[in-house]
């Protein structure tokens, strides 16, 4: 027993470590495995990725170079059920065996159907997929965005189907469709038309399409990622989604404003056929030229029409020119009414300012001076004699000093109320005289004076009454005519001067015949 154990090899931990190596790759070589994976993660720096298969008994260590991760048609996730190919190795450092991936896919498209199915249910519980929040398509568009691969068939496509519907302007932003990386790419080609619109680095499109030719489930998982899902929800610019064909539904396309089954199909979402258009103007404009001609033809029968139920305008006319003769009558007649309404109120205004009446008026308000004067007077004499029984009364009960302050005081009010009185009588006087001075003004401007200095006379008969009338003057009749300075006697002699001399009325609108007068005491108004 003991030489048994002596004839063990004895190993370092790097020797043992190394034939460990060698035995499993000698023994494994190349193997495929199908597992989940788990704690996936990708080393910032190198690119490599790195994780772990299980299933419900064991793990297995994993590690996937940078170069084989770029060629994956997928991004591993946890959870995700795959088929590793590789090489079974040992990693001496940790003392554990891990698998070197070389082909990396997923275990049927079962698993990637559950997968896809658990990330809509999280997005669609977000609301990225929510109805309300998509947007119209422009209806024609200026520029239009195109995120795609730049040497595949699907731009070629989209360019031809838009020369021919109705050509655009396309802003082309190249990106990788399939395999690692993508997803990173049409996401931040999305976010890039957005800020690079608003930053003013590149024109704003107005429409953008997210386009791809069909493939399989693994070939189109890069437009099932959050990161472009997320991108397209957030754009400001309404998306067209055209990836894969008709029977394929991505991620993308539940976020897209419009899904369209192909990319030749967005192209046609995007702008309408030119032709189209044209053709349809021009049919409403010969509508248009119908419908104005119809309206045209409308009014002129309604023209005709009323034409034909319209009076003759003599009939129009006769009920107007009846009234305008009523109202040539009835015009002298009110004229002359309004005529004698004012005379009479002249004749009142004209009794009110005679000169009895004024001077009345005045004596009155003399008279009402002089009875508020007394009055005043009569006032304050009972005022003050009322204040000196009062100033009697206290002196029998006040000392010598103090009646002479209560005199003192009585006094100075005295004094107060003398002044008071005094510019009141002032005052009122002054009013009043104002008052009598109008008055008197008046009276002059309306006395008989006034027009005598004007260089008029008056006529007084035998009884002292005035002759108004030439008609009144009979031949011997004894006058006497006041002038400004007085009267002088006179006589009325016989011959034409007891004869008014009437002035003759002239009518309106004609002439007189007659040749002017040879008289030539008078002149003409006419003379130049």
């Amino acid at each position: 027993m003991n030489t048994a154990r002596a004839n063990i090899h004895e190993y370092t931990v790097s020797e043992l470590s190394g034939a460990l190596k060698t035995a499993v790759e000698e023994r494994f070589g190349h193997v495929r495995v199908r597992g989940e994976l788990s704690g996936v993660k990708i080393h910032g720096r190198s690119g490599h990725l790195y994780g772990s298969l299980k299933d419900e008994k064991a793990v297995l260590d994993i590690v996937c170079w940078r170069g084989t991760v770029q060629r994956l048609a997928f991004k591993p996730e946890d959870g995700l059920e795959v088929v590793a190919t590789g090489r079974l190795t040992t990693y001496a450092a940790r003392s554990k065996y891990q698998l070197v991936i070389e082909r990396l896919e997923p275990a049927g498209v079962g698993a990637l159907m559950a997968l896809l199915e658990e990330r809509k249910k999280k997005l669609a519980a977000e609301g990225l997929f929510d109805a309300a929040r998509k947007r119209p398509i422009p209806f024609l568009p200026e520029i239009i965005g195109v995120i795609t691969s730049p040497t595949g068939a699907v731009i070629r496509d989209i360019l031809h189907r838009l020369a021919e519907r109705f050509p655009r302007r396309v802003l082309l932003w190249p990106v990788l469709v399939q395999g690692e990386g993508a997803a990173e790419q049409v996401a931040a080609a999305i976010r890039g038309f957005n800020e690079g619109a608003e930053a003013g680095r590149l024109p704003r499109p107005d429409v953008l399409i997210v386009a791809r030719g069909g493939g399989s489930i693994e070939d189109l998982w890069p437009f099932n990622e959050e990161a472009v899902v997320r991108a397209v929800a957030a754009s400001r610019i309404p998306v067209i989604s055209a990836v894969g064909h008709e029977t394929d539904t991505t991620l993308i396309d539940l976020a897209a404003d419009r899904r369209a089954p192909t990319p030749t199909a967005a192209a046609e979402m995007a702008v309408p056929v030119r032709r189209e258009l044209l053709e349809r103007v021009a049919g409403l404009g010969l509508r248009l030229d119908r419908a104005l001609w119809r309206h045209a033809e409308r009014a002129r029968e309604r023209l005709r029409q009323l034409y034909r139920h319209l009076r003759r305008p003599q009939e129009l006319l006769a009920v107007p020119r009846q009234r305008l003769d009523e109202l040539d009558e009835r015009l002298p007649r009110a004229l002359r009414t309004l005529a004698r309404a004012r005379q009479l109120r002249l004749a009142e205004l004209a009794a009110r300012l005679s000169p009895r009446t004024l001077a009345s008026q005045f004596a009155r308000q003399v008279e009402r001076v002089h009875h508020g004067g007394r009055g005043l007077a009569h006032a304050l004499a009972r005022r003050i004699e009322r204040a000196r029984e009062g100033l009697h009364a206290r002196t029998s009960r006040l000392s010598a000093a103090a009646l002479l302050r209560e005199l003192a005081r009585a006094r100075t009010e005295e004094s107060r109320l003398g002044e008071a009185l005094a510019r009141a009588m002032r005052e009122r006087l002054r009013r009043r005289a104002e008052r009598v001075a109008q008055a008197g003004r008046l009276l002059e401007t309306m006395s008989h004076r006034a027009v005598l200095r004007r260089g008029f006379a008056l006529v007084h008969g035998p009884d002292g009454r005035l002759i108004t009338r030439a008609a009144a003057c009979r031949p011997g009749l004894a006058v006497e005519t006041e002038f400004l300075d007085g009267r002088v006697p006179m006589r009325v002699e016989d011959g034409t001067a007891g004869r008014p001399r009437r002035e003759r009325r002239r009518t309106a609108g004609r002439s007189s015949t007659k040749s002017p007068s040879k008289d030539r005491s008078q002149p003409s108004l006419f003379q130049y």
